[in-house]
């Protein structure tokens, strides 16, 4: 049992909220920085030119950023779906086996019980 298993709800639904947050400016951050990086090497830019250059590079980065994330939450969605009927498919081969197993057993001990 993981912490955020123990929360109530709604204090899950908030600390998701705080994380996403989080990331969010993070993600906003290195944006920022990515692109202030990039520019640093065009020293023939004005300074509004540069300006204009960061703010449409970082605006890219975080779309690309946005776009990795949602595919990332795809593929989550996807894998889950597919571990999830993996599971139910292999408690049913469970619960046959095991009452293959009893009807055996009982079998057994019947054809036991009649021939004594």
């Amino acid at each position: 049992m993981t912490a955020m298993e123990g929360l109530p709800a709604d204090m899950r639904a908030f600390h998701n909220e705080v994380e996403g947050h989080l990331l969010a400016a993070a993600a906003r951050e290195e944006a920022r920085t990515t692109a202030a990086r990039f520019t640093a090497g065009l020293e023939w830019l004005t300074e509004a030119q540069r300006r204009e250059v960061e703010r449409r590079f970082a605006a890219e980065h975080l779309a690309l950023t946005r776009a990795s994330w949602q595919r990332t939450v795809r593929r989550g969605a996807e894998l889950r779906s597919e571990y999830e009927a993996a599971y139910r498919g292999f408690r049913m081969r469970l619960l046959a086996g095991l009452l293959l197993g009893f009807v055996l057993v009982v079998a057994t001990n019947l054809v036991v019980l009649v021939s004594v």
